[in-house]
């Protein structure tokens, strides 16, 4: 790819980079969503604008040709804070070579998704003047402002507009390269639904010498928690596995295959153990495949220094579940209330948070799919890790069954991008290479 082109890209994420569109606090929102506008109708986009429940989205087409590609980006981030833990202006690309003397951008919404969608423009630029102005295949492009607050309005949006939204398939958000420069390919995303336990025993806390005949809060949502699953972490709740669908032996051949970073992960965030003790496949058929539940906070009574002797009144536990196709949000937010009920806990309050949504699981053997995993693999010189689904959510599953989309996830984050934390990163190298594998599955979509 000629340098210009590349050189124009890293301009682009510059300049996008410094909007801070942060969804969760409401921030140039409207301006983000006027740049990347900009940016789509520089490169010959018509774009359509639609008002979201929090952010606009936007819908642009462009090119011609028999074959369709739907892209689906966001240009919303995650706040900044802790801003002290930044070791440069969350809101400025900046360059940094790591311990291991590998060069990375530093910056909120790099990776997530910034990052990803100027690569994806870069190459269209490219495959444009390559084609003497002309892009072989059209392009859909929907951009949102909300992913990181839980797309309130994508699905309907999608929902309303799938037949506007049609195509061969679908190019998601995000994608990584492992540390051995392998790229991660992924065909689906888990479901998930957000909640809160909550316990009240009295209206003002009380001195913890009535321990003794006014039962606590706190050992009320304990019981609670540690009824929910096991030791292995399969859940306890009666009809939770009911629904599961089954994964195909495409699914279970895939992460047979994906090479064991268990280790790697381990080292990389100073885990203990895993559960089960999973390894090689094990970890990725639980990590892709399993539903699982996760407690996000135990929160009640006093934490600072020192001690006080206090029964607090109440208290209130953040909990996940990461689901599988198949599972409902709203079964499972039945089943858990009716588990609580059978336990002896019927006065804990289950509160449902923003977040909830179904899985999505594409077929990895699709004609769509399986040009993007040829694609990596001449690309990168290397057989690609296949993942038929992340353990994360978003918004897939719209996708996925009201336009009836393959979806594919390639991208450029890496194991230490920090996504959602401080000093959020690409690999540089990563960048570049990122805007090959764009640019030539792009052109093989179009002969598909």
């Amino acid at each position: 790819m000629n340098n210009s082109f590349i050189e124009q890209a890293y301009k682009d994420l510059s300049d996008l980079v410094a909007i801070d569109t942060v969804s969760a606090q409401g921030r140039n929102l409207e301006r983000g969503a006027d740049f990347v506008q900009a940016l789509l109708e520089a490169e010959g986009f018509v774009v359509q604008r639609f008002a979201g429940k929090v952010a606009p989205i936007l819908l642009a087409e462009a090119g011609a040709g028999a074959r369709t590609m739907l892209i689906y980006n966001h240009y919303d981030v995650q706040p900044e804070s802790p801003l002290e833990l930044w070791e440069s202006d969350p809101f400025i690309v900046t360059e940094r070579t790591d311990a291991a003397g590998v060069v990375r951008l530093h910056a909120r919404g790099v990776s997530d998704d910034k990052g990803e969608f100027i690569v994806r423009l870069a190459a269209l630029r490219a495959l444009k003047a390559q084609n003497g102005g002309v892009l072989p295949l059209k392009i859909k492009w929907l951009l949102e402002g909300e992913e990181e607050i839980g797309s309130p309005s994508i699905e309907n949006f999608v929902k309303t507009h799938a037949i506007a939204l049609k195509a061969d398939g679908c190019w998601w958000e995000f994608g990584a390269i492992d540390p051995s420069g392998r790229p991660i390919l992924i065909g689906g995303l888990k479901g998930i639904i957000c909640l809160e336990l909550r316990a009240k025993v009295a209206e003002s806390d009380l001195h913890s010498s009535y321990g003794a005949v006014v039962d606590n809060p706190l050992w009320r949502l304990a019981k609670a928690v540690s009824s929910l699953r096991d030791d292995t972490g399969h859940i306890l709740i009666d009809g939770f596995y009911d629904d599961v669908i089954a994964p195909s032996k495409a699914d279970l051949e895939a992460v047979a295959n994906v090479p064991d970073e268990s280790d790697a992960l381990a080292k990389a965030y100073g885990i203990k153990g895993f559960l089960e003790n999973a390894s090689g496949a094990r970890f990725f058929e639980r990590l892709c495949l399993e539903p699982v539940i996760n407690v996000n906070g135990f929160h009640g009574g006093y934490g600072d220094a020192g001690s006080k002797t206090v029964l607090p009144k109440e208290g209130f536990v953040k909990l996940d579940f990461r689901l599988v196709p198949g599972q409902h949000p709203n079964k499972i937010l039945e089943l858990l209330k009716n588990h609580l009920i059978k336990i002896g806990l019927p006065d804990i309050e289950v509160i449902e948070l923003e977040s909830s949504g179904l899985a999505a699981r594409s077929d990895l053997t699709h004609p769509f799919m399986q040009t993007a995993i040829a694609t990596a693999r001449d690309v990168f010189g290397i057989e690609p890790v296949v993942e038929p689904s992340a353990g994360g959510s978003g918004p897939m599953q719209p996708f996925v069954d009201f336009i009836g989309l393959p979806v594919v996830c390639a991208g450029i984050s890496n194991h230490k991008s920090f996504v959602h934390a401080p000093n959020e990163n690409i690999v540089k190298a990563h960048f570049e290479k990122g805007l090959a594998f764009a640019l030539e599955f792009f052109a093989r979509v179009s002969k598909m």
